[in-house]
């Protein structure tokens, strides 16, 4: 059974989903909240304290179980985008090289857009050969937000 819960969070509102076992969605939601809700479940719970000690700078890795759903490639490259030390960025050429396959630079945009864990798995460290930020299923001003927030965070360590 899949649960589902909002939280509020500096980039707007979050749609955490999970399936009893791991988290399977975080997405950014268009529709604001009227007020935070609190997550019914104990591993959505989870999941909101480790969002807020993030966006509050205290948390640089989370540590939930996850469940990723896509195909072999997208498997790849979400586990590519894992190892991306926080407050660091890797081109798309970087990512497919990552991956094994040079050339599948627009591959793993797609990849990227079709991130199902958004921060989690983080899609937003992915920025184009010449250091713009390109594409972000969140928008640009949210990927701007995250990567000043983690550069900002780590240059206090």
């Amino acid at each position: 059974m899949v649960v589902t819960c909002q939280i509020l969070s500096p980039v707007g509102p979050l749609q955490l989903e999970e399936n009893g076992q791991a988290i399977t969605r975080i997405a950014f939601v268009e529709t604001k909240l009227e007020r935070e809700t609190a997550p019914p479940t104990p591993l959505l719970a989870a999941a909101a304290e480790q969002l807020e000690a993030y966006f509050a700078g205290r948390l640089d890795r989370f540590d939930l179980p996850v469940a990723l759903s896509g195909t072999p490639f997208q498997g790849k490259v979400w586990q590519a985008l894992r190892q991306i030390p926080y407050g660091e960025t890797r081109t798309y050429q970087e990512i497919a090289a990552a991956v094994g396959n040079p050339a599948a630079c627009r591959a793993v945009g797609m990849a990227n857009h079709h991130n199902p864990l958004a921060i989690v798995v983080p899609c937003h460290r992915v920025i184009g050969k010449n250091g713009a930020l390109t594409g972000y299923a969140g928008g640009l001003d949210r990927k701007r937000f995250l990567l000043d927030l983690e550069r900002r965070r780590r240059s206090l360590r």
